[in-house]
């Protein structure tokens, strides 16, 4: 009978566990929460030192030098310039370490700050699906072929906090190579 009642009560707190999850996810209008994290010179990025002064876009991307975070983090790149013109600033976030973030800079020649999320704690915070567990691939960087390995890996997801600390603007499917685009009309129309 205690067994039961035990197996019961289990499956209670596992569904009141799941209906609070899905209470606690972040929407458009939810202040944005505080994160910290290494930046690609291996200093302490916060949140607090720019967010309520600028709109930050903070993009979550699976991995360095890969094809469509590549082309993501090129778009950001070349539109960088009016994003800045809008009064904001762009950080992209993935599980790969600094160093990874080091090549991938210098690769693509990438204007903006990387931060190094190998535990995956900015994109809990953020409520991005992260999947932990080390992944290695080759790239090749002038003319010179290098390892780079990350600790996990975090979906395609983008986010603009306005300069209010609230959130702005929310993508789950995260256009690639458009994002940076589609991000300039959402804060364009916000006339922030």
């Amino acid at each position: 009978m205690h067994t039961i009642r035990a197996a019961g009560l289990a499956v209670l707190l596992v569904g009141a566990a799941a209906a609070l999850a899905a209470d606690t996810e972040l929407k458009v209008g939810d202040p944005a929460p505080a994160f910290e994290a290494m930046d690609d010179q291996g200093k302490e990025w916060k949140s607090a030192d720019v967010v309520g002064k600028k709109i930050v876009v903070v993009y979550f991307y699976p991995a360095d030098c890969t094809g469509t975070c590549t082309k993501q983090a090129k778009g950001y790149r070349d539109n960088l310039e009016k994003l800045a013109e809008k009064g904001a600033t762009v950080v992209g976030v993935s599980g790969d370490t600094v160093d990874n973030h080091k090549v991938f800079k210098q690769k693509e020649k990438l204007n903006f700050t990387l931060l190094a999320d190998p535990e995956g704690k900015v994109a809990k915070a953020f409520g991005v699906p992260y999947t932990a567990g080390k992944k290695s691939f080759k790239t090749m960087v002038e003319d010179k072929e290098i390892e780079l390995t990350r600790e996990g890996t975090a979906q395609r997801w983008t986010f603009v906090i306005g300069k209010d600390g609230k959130i702005l603007h929310k993508d789950t499917k995260a256009p690639g190579g458009d994002d940076a685009k589609t991000v300039l009309e959402v804060i364009e129309k916000a006339g922030q």
